[in-house]
């Protein structure tokens, strides 16, 4: 079988607690859902699961929260995984766990029991709401294993029930059907082995388990779950046992595990076979298939609906695991990285097609909330976003015909940004330039919000988005002499914007660019912060030439860190050097200084236009790259703490820190 790329761990003298409880793996379906716990195999967080299928109406669910694996070895019994009481005590012990391995994107748990070595692995079959666990015996005696299944049919992001779940139990030998509430969807589990081995109908509470990240994060954090009963089974030297759980029907479990797992493997080659030669080994590898993760089957069965209906397919990205869902803004800025990158044009142009399918009086949607079919409009960035994706997509592909297909919907989002959307997102006519804002809402990138306080309001004339807003101008004016349409209109349009981007964002006192300009109270805000990197990092640059490496200068001393950019330089009042403590303090530090991992695409773009020295950038990158055995093994995380050492928070995988660093570490090859 040809090799994919890995990340390997190993401890001799077994597992430290802290390190595996530290890290998290994650395994999805390609249709929203996923698997993800920590190596640990202990739960931390409401979002962790064994078996998290996207299920219509719902959104992402947790059928099957854990096993409680237990192993018999000559009369000693040994518990693989674990979980923390509510009483902070961790049962189970980490160190029977002596290697873990990220095979592709197949993680791969080796123990040892005694004098029994066992290997245990899984996988989601793609395009399936499947799942398969199989336990391998490597050498020494036989063992006997018990198989505990605590299911919890709980949407993911929801609090825990008083109570625990106990649903309604069909056993049809090594068959178990579980169901919620009358007409929910059904779990289904089935165990192979060699004999005919029964489920065993002895019903357990759990002791109350404690959820250590959701109590760091001052979440609800205790959790009591509910079990059916149990399976057993012996495995002799050389054998193997595996679990099925899937939604859908029974056929979908009469395969061979191992045939699913063989199925993966070759998936995954062919995504590496796909990319571009440069992206088939090392670090770039683990990025193509990190990058997969995140493109799915639309989260809404209409979407799919509607792309049959024209004869396309129908493509999206999900933003991060494990909580958000498909946002325009995340989309569009990964798009390159995720697709172009990876040599997947016919992904990218079916992504761009879903979410024109969504735009509403000129606008890309933010986000669409779990299990719903329609988007929320809070964003007046994301639309821009969308013009820089059309060109890298087109661009790399000379697909001129999508080009001529979008070209009027292009001219209808210009047409609505003249004359004014919602939110008071608009053209100001007496200089060019975009404004945004309305009371309560948070419409750029810098989006927190909570209990009603818009942390970063950042209305009035925010720098990314005239950066942007130039750069569609510009692209608009290039599709038009390509297409034979009058381009003058989109010409004066950049030129306007850009001669009064130049004269009203320049702070000469700081030597960069202001951050918002005519913000509230009709002043100017000069926060340092990294949106000003876009007035030179995109196709067509607003900012003039004399000052890129003034503004350049300005994000490395003040913001540039070994894992992205600071979203607020550390002599701001409102600076805060950690992301932690409950909702409202991480908002609170959320864009004040916490460090993004995707704006280092756009730093590192800046930076080869100012001085073109890619072994320097090269050396940028390291930090992300040993970031891929930190937080979400083999993943990028979302966000990282201000200050050394950076620690990574928020969601273990984001879309647009894989894609960006996916994209530069190719750009500086």
């Amino acid at each position: 079988m040809r090799g994919l790329p890995e990340v390997k761990f190993g401890w001799p003298g077994g597992a430290p607690a802290t390190e595996v409880l530290g890290r998290e793996w994650l395994v999805t379906n390609g249709l929203g859902g996923y698997a993800s716990s920590t190596l640990a195999g202990v739960n931390a967080r409401r979002y962790h699961g064994l078996f998290i299928p996207n299920l219509p109406e719902k959104g992402r669910t947790v059928m099957l929260s854990r096993l409680i694996e237990t192993a018999r070895v000559e009369g000693q019994v040994y518990r693989l995984e674990g979980e923390v009481r509510a009483d902070g005590t961790l049962a189970g012990d980490t160190s029977l766990l002596r290697g873990f391995r990220l095979d592709g994107l197949i993680p791969e748990w080796d123990y040892v029991l005694g004098p029994t070595r066992l290997r245990r692995r899984l996988v989601m079959v793609h395009g399936e709401n499947t799942l398969f666990i199989e336990w391998a015996h490597l050498s020494g005696p036989a063992v006997k294993l018990r198989l505990r299944p605590f299911p919890t049919f709980r949407i993911h992001e929801h609090d825990f029930p008083h109570g625990y779940c106990q649903p309604k139990v069909v056993l049809q030998g090594e068959r178990i059907e579980m169901c919620a509430e009358k007409d929910a969807e059904p779990l289904r589990l089935r165990l192979y082995s060699e004999g005919s081995v029964p489920f065993v109908a002895l019903p357990e509470i759990s002791p109350p388990i404690l959820y250590r990240t959701e109590r760091a994060r001052g979440m609800p954090h205790v959790e009591t779950q509910a079990s059916p009963g149990y399976f057993e089974c012996t495995v002799k030297p050389g054998g193997r046992l595996a679990l099925g759980a899937t939604v859908q029907d029974w056929a979908v479990l009469d395969r061979d595990p191992a045939i699913s797992f063989d199925m993966e493997r070759e998936r995954e080659w062919r995504l590496l076979e796909r990319a571009p030669t440069q992206a088939r080994k090392d670090t770039a590898a683990r990025l193509v298939l990190a990058a997969d993760q995140f493109i799915v089957d639309p989260m809404r069965p209409r979407d799919d609906a509607w792309a049959r209906a024209i004869g396309e397919d129908a493509r999206s990205v999900i933003a991060g695991y494990p909580w958000f869902t498909d946002w325009g803004r995340d989309t569009m800025i990964s798009l390159e990285g995720l697709t172009v990158s990876t040599g997947r044009l016919r992904e990218a142009a079916a992504i761009l097609r879903t979410f024109r399918h969504h735009i509403r009086d000129g606008l890309l949607p933010n986000l669409f909330p779990e299990g719903e079919a329609e988007g929320l409009y809070h964003t007046a960035d994301a639309t821009l976003w969308f013009f820089h994706a059309v060109d890298r997509y087109v661009t790399a592909s000379k697909d001129e015909e999508l080009l001529r297909e979008f070209f009027p919907t292009l001219e209808d989002i210009v047409q609505k940004h003249l004359k004014g959307t919602r939110h008071n997102i608009r053209i100001d006519p007496d200089d060019g330039l975009l404004t945004q804002g309305e009371q309560g809402y948070q419409l750029t990138w810098m989006d927190a919000k909570v209990d009603g306080w818009v942390v970063t309001p950042r209305r009035g004339k925010a720098v990314e988005l005239n950066a942007l807003w130039f750069n569609a101008m510009r692209l608009m004016e290039e599709w038009a002499v390509r297409l034979g349409v009058d381009p003058v209109p989109y010409a004066q349009a950049a030129e306007r914007a850009q001669a009064s981007f130049n004269q009203r964002f320049w702070n000469a006192r700081a030597g960069c660019l202001f951050d918002v300009v005519d913000a509230e109270g009709g002043g100017n805000d000069e926060a340092v912060r990294p949106n000003q990197i876009f007035a030179l990092s995109l196709k067509y640059p607003v900012l003039e030439q004399d000052k890129w490496a003034a503004v350049l200068r300005k994000v490395e001393v003040e913001l540039l860190t070994p894992v992205g950019l600071r979203s607020l330089a550390a002599d701001h009042s409102d600076y805060k050097a950690t992301y932690d403590g409950d909702l409202r303090a991480r908002d609170a530090a959320y864009h004040q200084g916490t460090v993004w991992s995707w704006l280092i695409g756009h730093y590192v773009d800046a930076a080869l236009r100012v001085q073109p020295d890619r072994a320097h950038l090269r050396d940028v990158m390291d930090g992300l790259e040993a970031h891929l055995r930190q937080a979400g093994v083999g993943q990028v995380s979302e966000i990282f703490d201000a200050t050394p050492p950076f620690r990574p928070r928020g969601c273990i995988a984001q879309a647009w820190g894989v894609a960006e660093a996916l994209r530069v570490f190719l750009r500086t090859a």
